[in-house]
């Protein structure tokens, strides 16, 4: 039966590829894993893409859908009514009603999301990234980025790993990030950078099999052309380690020993660059330690618990605090700035954590004090604008955590929020940690810095096609929305078909899954329901009044309304339950809509207000 419903679906596609479609508008290729389980497959090739966001005019709405039933991000329109038949479950509109600001919605760039993204083919790579951040794709405007070894890496490292060396002289980002999260070098179809070469240095230069090591070019050998909007290099009369060698090259890299050296940040093309450049909203990166090097702590070992040597204010703490500083220098070198850091991943989770995890533990008093006294002022000196960011942890810990961090006046000056996972939500109530903080602390932002499905599974950490895991990303979202929360962030952007990489074996699921040997990748549910969210709430849109007639004790819907900086109306309706839901929608200065929430789906509402 599958098998004939698959082989329809395939020939419906076909039949939708040969229909002329608006410009970029693609639909996704299905594959199913087990009843309504259902990816969208993607590859060198071909992707489903959408169309960027046109608003309606007024008096008129667009409205996207994704359901269990196969819909992703499937757009329709239809006009407001003067009145409605049988309105019901009524969710009106109401603007004078302004809440929290909107910081965004996005992913994490960890190692293990690198690796797996250079395991694909460039046009593969293209794809997965479009996906993400363009306009034709889901418009992710936030990246968290690990400071050296998560337990998503294939090995711990740290930035200095010279023991007492506290003025960080031998400071210096690792592979993982000048080859994989920062630097991408390739032809189409070469994958990472082998490890024996240097990267921009006075050293051979490794390019992409099968041209090995640069080892000589003669003057001029590298002459900058442009094709279209990317900047090429053509490479003549050079050697490397497989002999003489003329090829033109995409930006891949340079020494300074070919003569050119100027053109070198031109030519290795960051993971991140390339992001940016795809995105049409302006990218804000964050990131997180998970470990110090470990002369630092107290286990003398980044992996495993441990605190930081010492107490706030000596001479660990001030370097732990120059690290951070010496983080954003180096990027910073490679035209990368950090909107925020965060001061700590998990610092209470810590002691709890598998025994080679990478951590620092900190309670909230050691860590107002090395907010205080280290980290705040050593941010505050430096030359970058970087936001500082609390607990980094499970909510169960709010507010206490913030009254005893924020509560001090000298440590709550240098901090701009507080960071959350979401690991531990049901253990506590939002009204009881989320809005009860936002209470006592209304100008410190609040925003959920880590999410995944598939922790703490051993048997199941991917599950390919699972709408539930993706209905629990919206469930997540639409809650901490509605108290006060400014922002979601997924953890990793792409992970393989175990899980992974993980040396930790930590596995957990994603909304890209990347089959590296078939060059494919797997949009999953989570995906769609991030795109309900990410792609119409920019950045700058306000949370506003939404009430609703009665309350729906059966139908499980959930919703959200926001005002965009451009005046457009976005409201977001989730349906967890098994049937369909009819429901009204009032926006009092435009009408009525009358609506139905499909079973299991989501939909997203926009309009103009004129």
């Amino acid at each position: 039966m599958w098998a004939q419903r698959a082989g329809v679906l395939g020939w419906l596609l076909l039949l939708l590829q040969a229909v002329p479609r608006a410009a970029g508008a693609r639909p996704c290729s299905p594959k199913y894993f087990g009843r309504d389980s259902m990816v969208c497959v993607c590859n060198a090739t071909y992707c489903d893409v959408l169309d960027p966001v046109v608003l309606p005019a007024p008096g008129t709405y667009v409205k996207y859908e994704s359901s269990k039933a196969g819909k992703r991000l499937e757009r329709s329109e239809g006009s407001f009514q003067r009145s409605l038949h049988a309105p019901g479950l009524l969710l009106t509109l109401n603007i004078s009603v302004l809440y929290q600001h909107v910081k965004g919605f996005g992913g994490s760039l960890s190692d293990a999301a690198a690796l797996n993204i250079l395991g694909l083919s460039q046009p593969a790579q293209d794809n997965l990234l479009q996906s993400y951040f363009s306009e034709n794709g889901i418009e992710y405007n936030l990246v968290r980025v690990p400071m050296a070894c998560s337990d998503f890496s294939v090995r711990p490292y740290s930035y200095d790993d010279v023991p007492y060396d506290y003025e960080l002289k031998h400071f210096k980002l690792a592979e993982e990030d000048v080859k994989m999260k920062e630097l991408l070098h390739g032809d189409p179809g070469a994958r990472a950078l082998p490890s024996r070469c240097g990267v921009c240095r006075d050293s051979p230069q490794e390019l992409a099999p099968p041209l090995g090591c640069v080892t000589a070019c003669p003057p001029g050998a590298g002459k900058e052309q442009s094709r279209g909007s990317v900047p090429w290099v053509v490479l003549s009369g050079c050697r490397s380690s497989q002999g003489p060698f003329s090829a033109p090259l995409p930006p891949v890299g340079v020494l300074k020993g070919c003569s050119w050296s100027s053109l070198c940040p031109v030519l290795q093309i960051p993971i991140l660059h390339r992001a940016l450049a795809m995105a049409k909203r302006p990218l804000s990166l964050y990131a997180s330690p998970w470990t110090s090097p470990a002369w630092m702590k107290s286990n003398e070992d980044v992996r495993g618990k441990g605190t930081l040597k010492g107490q706030a204010g000596d001479k660990y703490h001030k370097t732990w605090a120059n690290y951070f500083i010496k983080f954003l220098n180096e990027y910073a070198k490679h035209n990368l700035t950090f909107w925020a850091v965060t001061a700590q991943n998990e610092p209470l989770a810590a002691l709890l954590a598998h025994p080679q995890f990478p951590t620092i533990a900190f309670t909230a008093v050691q860590q107002q004090d090395f907010v205080a006294q280290d980290l705040g002022p050593a941010l505050a000196q430096s030359s970058h604008s970087t936001r500082l960011i609390i607990m980094d942890d499970q909510r169960i810990h709010l507010p206490a955590w913030a009254k005893v961090v924020l509560g001090n006046a000298t440590a709550a000056r240098y901090v701009a929020g507080v960071g959350i996972h979401w690991y531990l939500d049901s253990i506590v109530p939002a009204s009881c940690s989320l809005e009860a903080t936002h209470k006592l602390f209304p100008n410190h932002f609040l925003l959920y810095t880590e999410a995944c499905s598939g922790f703490l599974t051993y048997r199941f950490s991917v599950s390919l096609g699972c709408w539930e895991r993706g209905d629990r990303y919206s469930h997540s979202i639409l809650t901490v929305l509605n108290h006060f929360v400014a922002g979601w962030t997924d953890w990793n952007l792409a992970l393989d078909l175990q899980g992974g990489p993980n040396w930790v074996e930590n596995y957990v699921d994603s909304p890209v899954i990347v089959d590296s040997s078939k060059d494919v990748f797997y949009k999953q549910p989570m995906f769609y329901h991030m795109g309900h969210f990410s792609k119409f709430i920019p950045e700058g849109s306000r949370r506003v009044g939404l009430h609703s007639s009665r309350r729906c004790l059966f139908c499980q819907l959930e919703h959200v309304a926001l005002l965009r900086p451009d005046g457009t109306i976005v409201l977001v309706v989730l349906n967890r339950s098994a049937w369909d839901v009819p429901f009204g929608i009032s926006d009092p200065a435009v009408g009525f809509i009358e609506a139905v929430a499909p079973a299991s789906s989501i939909q997203t509402y926009l309009w103009q207000r004129q």
